[in-house]
């Protein structure tokens, strides 16, 4: 029996949607629980790619119907499309190719997160706008020879830190509201450098952390080795993928960590030995880190090696 299978192409104030009859409409965002509903009569699902968020009226929507949410990566959405031979890429086509995907891939429900959860997204992303906001006036104060022009960027650089710290205090009084936050929080505090904000953005862009097998944390993270291989040909191993956030605030936890943590330290040493770049082996110090994150967090136990 064919599983009906709603493909969805979200944008900012409307849907585009191939039914499981292959038809074609769009669906206005004041129509989305109508459609909802729709989908859960028919004991369906709907596959939609992330779209930073304007995905969220439609799992919100999915979810208080009763309905199956399927959300895919926008690259294997793209990939799955090339494999099916499809070039051509608009709003009707990427709809039937996510229904596609539906019917033919084995994809994972997503339900929407809780509440809290949401928050803490949005004030962390929040954060992260504000402080390269600050970076770039930093950038323009070092690059000005005008005092009138450096004046106004000092006092733009000021309301900047004021209001990061602002969130920062939000942040934390968020965590500190609901346990199970705060529970992971102390546990992820616990490692050695994840800092408060360093646990934030490990708190709100993985939640999945604890749950996941060593080789999804990685790759979750975009620092798992990736083969380049072909018969008896070995390509370099790369890094690729992954949630950039993620990435960025560990890359800062693992410097801190391979200089406080003795066994990350001497991991570290012992590739910059073995010829690998500074870089290359502060990466595989965020691999090994986000690893001993994931069996602490699954554990229940406070940090005590990565070695």
């Amino acid at each position: 029996m064919t599983e009906n299978v709603f493909g969805v192409d979200v944008a900012k104030a409307w849907i585009d949607v191939v039914g499981p009859d292959g038809s074609h409409r769009r669906v206005a965002n004041p129509e989305l629980p109508a459609f909802a509903a729709e989908v859960a009569a028919v004991a369906g699902k709907a596959v939609f790619e992330a779209t930073g968020g304007c995905e969220e009226p439609l799992r919100l929507a999915l979810a208080a119907a009763g309905a199956r949410a399927v959300r895919v990566n926008p690259r294997q959405a793209r990939a799955f499309a090339r494999g099916m031979g499809q070039q051509a890429k608009t709003d009707r086509v990427d709809a039937g190719m996510l229904r596609q995907m539906g019917l033919r891939l084995d994809l994972r429900d997503c339900p929407p997160d809780p509440e809290e959860l949401r928050k803490l997204k949005a004030l962390v992303t929040r954060r992260r706008q504000l402080v390269e906001a600050r970076k770039a006036e930093a950038t323009a104060l070092r690059q000005t020879r005008d005092a009138f022009a450096a004046a106004s960027i000092e006092r733009v650089i000021a309301m900047l830190a004021a209001e990061i710290k602002s969130i920062e205090g939000a942040i934390e009084a968020l965590i500190e509201a609901h346990p199970a936050l705060a529970a992971r929080n102390t546990l992820l505090r616990s490692a050695p450098g994840v800092g408060p904000v360093v646990a934030s953005v490990l708190l709100a862009q993985m939640p999945e952390l604890g749950a996941l097998s060593p080789g999804a944390a990685a790759s979750l993270v975009g620092v798992a080795p990736l083969a380049r291989d072909s018969g008896t040909w070995r390509g370099r191993r790369t890094i690729g993928g992954g949630r950039k956030p993620l990435r960025d605030a560990l890359f800062m936890a693992a410097l801190a960590a391979a200089r406080r943590d003795p066994a990350l330290g001497a991991f570290n040493t012992r590739l910059r030995e073995r010829g690998k770049a500074p870089k290359q082996a502060i990466i595989a110090v965020v691999r090994k880190l986000v690893i001993a994150l994931n069996a602490m967090l699954r554990e229940g136990e406070a940090y005590r090696t990565a070695g």
